[in-house]
C-alpha cells in the first residue's frame, strides 16, 4: 500500500484525472469524519453517511485502476 501511495503522490501532480479523484476522495473522507465526530446521527444522516462510503469506495476503485496503469508502466521501464 505504501508503494501505491507513493505512485499516487508521484503522478497526481502530472495526471489531472488522478488528482481530481484523489481530491474528491479526500473531501468525502472529511465529510465522513464529521459524521464520526457526532454522538448521534439521524436516519437521514445515516443514509448520507452510507452514500458517501459507497462513493468513496467507487473513487478508490478508480484511483487504483489508474495506479495499476502506472505500476505496469514503471515495471516496463525497470
Amino acid at each position: 500500500m505504501d508503494k501505491d501511495k507513493e505512485l499516487i503522490a508521484k503522478y497526481a501532480a502530472k495526471d489531472d484525472d488522478l488528482r481530481k479523484l484523489v481530491e474528491q476522495h479526500r473531501a468525502l473522507d472529511e465529510r465522513l469524519e464529521e459524521f464520526h465526530r457526532r454522538p448521534y446521527l439521524t436516519s437521514e444522516e445515516e443514509q448520507e453517511k452510507k452514500r458517501i462510503q459507497v462513493q468513496k469506495l467507487a473513487l478508490k476503485d478508480q484511483i487504483m485502476a489508474i495506479v495499476e496503469k502506472y505500476k505496469k508502466m514503471e515495471e516496463g521501464r525497470g
